[in-house]
């Protein structure tokens, strides 16, 4: 009888190391293996201009990045002002409503962009402390559990720079690579998201610095570096996680894989992005061979901002091919190139030319200013906040249809 109930017992425990071992999305050859045993086909969008603002999706042509967006606005409401606007602006852009509108549209992955600031105590759109960026980050996935969407945890800007552009919100060089201190900082706050997250299995994976080491800089110089930093990286994550898929990305805006030799981890995904090209299979056969070469999954994390012909038939081009796409970004203001839209406020171009104008001096700030306007600069930029809310927003019906999703009707409020 004894013998009888061990032998039930670690029948049990086997089983639920079975489950276990399946409850994560991983990898065999050149697929992304669902928790189903089956290929799974990443179809979804980014989560852009939330946790890491973008001058352009602002209607900014200089203020750029989200620091720059910042001393913007802090110019003119003044920075205690600046920070209530943050901390509205980043409990309204993206919440739950959201992403349960992505779920019935029918994505079936969220690629969420984040600032390496949001897990220090640096300042950052107008508060500090290193725990912030996991109640922003628990939030968004604890919603895509509930859709059952997956989420991919993208370092969109690492610190010291990983591009050397707006995108990293850093200071015009990707200092990354050659700083050790910045490298120690990346790997520590990695490990630390990989130790909160190791268990949770909406979790698809952590995509470790976006578009690394723009077309700017000597390529020869720090292309070499890239692939032994994703290294160091990978490594010690593992230390705390070894259930999740690691995305890393091409140099030169993710769309060069030279810098790549043999695959150095058995869960990893190489991801291009690609923006304005033809809709040509040469266009991303340099991806497939390097797939073939490795038998490794590929796909493409950012791809879109282009008329409806063309998200079509690059979707259906990825498709063919058996790669994945995510689609950026998933809202943006008075533009029909993404899921959804919203209203650009009433008086929002004082704004604008406010945020294009020279700031280069006290003296530009108190010229360019615009007076008497306190109070219609400080609604011009509430309502921003406010049109943003999902119930204020409104289907690109066309765009969708050529992603072959659902379109949905969003019932303003």
């Amino acid at each position: 009888m004894k013998k009888q109930i061990s032998s039930v017992l670690l029948l049990l425990l086997f089983m639920q190391f079975s489950i276990a071992q399946t409850k994560f999305i991983s990898v065999k050859g050149k697929e992304i293996i669902g928790i189903n045993g089956k290929p799974f086909l990443i179809k979804g969008t980014n989560l852009g201009n939330w946790l890491v603002p973008e001058g352009y999706m602002f209607k900014f042509k200089e203020a750029n990045s989200p620091r720059l967006i910042n001393e913007v606005i802090s110019e003119l409401i003044g920075p205690a002002e600046a920070k209530l606007f943050w901390k509205k602006y980043l409990a309204t852009y993206i919440t739950k409503d959201d992403i349960h509108y992505l779920h019935q549209v029918g994505i079936n992955a969220i690629r969420i962009p984040f600032n390496y600031k949001l897990f220090t105590d640096e300042d950052y759109l107008g508060s500090r402390g290193k725990a912030r960026g996991f109640a922003l980050l628990d939030s968004a996935v604890k919603w895509c559990s509930n859709e059952k969407i997956w989420v991919i945890l993208d370092m969109h800007a690492a610190p010291g720079g990983q591009t050397g552009d707006n995108i990293d919100d850093g200071y015009g060089y990707p200092f990354l690579y050659e700083s050790k201190d910045d490298q120690e900082l990346l790997i520590s706050i990695w490990t630390m998201i990989a130790d909160h997250y190791k268990n949770n299995a909406t979790i698809m994976g952590y995509d470790l610095f976006n578009e690394p080491i723009a077309h700017y800089f000597n390529a020869q110089q720090l292309n070499p570096l890239l692939e032994p930093l994703f290294k160091k990286v990978t490594n010690a994550i593992r230390t705390k996680d070894k259930n999740h898929l690691i995305f890393v990305e091409g140099a030169q805006w993710a769309s060069n894989f030279s810098a790549f030799g043999k695959p150095f981890d058995k869960k990893l995904v190489y991801q291009f992005h690609k923006y304005w090209t033809p809709v040509k299979q040469d266009v991303i056969q340099s991806y497939i061979d390097f797939s073939n070469k490795y038998n490794v999954p590929i796909y493409c994390g950012e791809t879109g901002e282009n008329d409806d012909k063309w998200i079509e038939d690059f979707r259906l081009l990825l498709e063919k091919n058996n790669i994945g796409w995510q689609y950026w970004p998933y809202k943006k203001m008075d533009n029909t190139k993404g899921f959804v839209t919203f209203k650009k406020p009433e008086n929002y171009q004082l704004v604008i030319n406010f945020a294009d104008s020279a700031h280069t001096y006290f003296s530009d700030i108190r010229k360019n200013k615009p007076l008497n306007s306190a109070t219609v600069i400080k609604d011009a930029l509430y309502e921003f906040i406010e049109n943003s809310r999902f119930c204020n927003n409104w289907p690109n019906e066309n765009y969708i249809k050529a992603l072959g999703l659902k379109v949905v009707e969003i019932k303003n409020k």
